[in-house]
């Protein structure tokens, strides 16, 4: 399973829901394009120490998601489809989608436009 970024946040936060979810899944994968959004709100956030030191100790356990050659394909694909439906979407949720096409990984996310993208499951919490 994918974390969307609100989901990571919804995880470091202990939110119940999210962690009954998450207990059940074996394997967290995490986008660079989400790991990049989350370390911003980190760099922003008065919390900082505490969010980074939980950071390091999720990342051990979790597939980083690099963008590569196929996902590109993945993202034309999605970005095509999703403008000629008249759907756009945001540019790096568009990323986030072509890696769950390419892995064939559901994202567990509150953005229901992960919805517009055909190949791909969202979940929610």
């Amino acid at each position: 399973m994918i974390l969307d970024t609100n989901a990571l946040s919804a995880f470091a936060d202990e939110q119940p829901a999210i962690l009954t979810i998450l207990a059940q899944v074996e394997q967290l994968a995490i986008p660079v394009i989400v790991l990049g959004e989350y370390r911003y709100g980190i760099a922003k956030s008065r919390h900082k120490t505490r969010y980074l030191s939980w950071l390091d100790g999720l990342l051990a356990d979790c597939t980083i998601l690099d963008v590569t050659e196929t996902t590109t394909l993945h993202y034309a694909d999605i970005s095509i489809e999703l403008r000629g439906a008249g759907t756009p979407i945001p540019i790096n949720d568009l990323w986030i989608a072509a890696l769950c096409r390419q892995h064939r990984l559901s994202v567990l996310s509150r953005d229901h436009h992960f919805d517009l993208v055909s190949g791909s499951q969202r979940l929610d919490w």
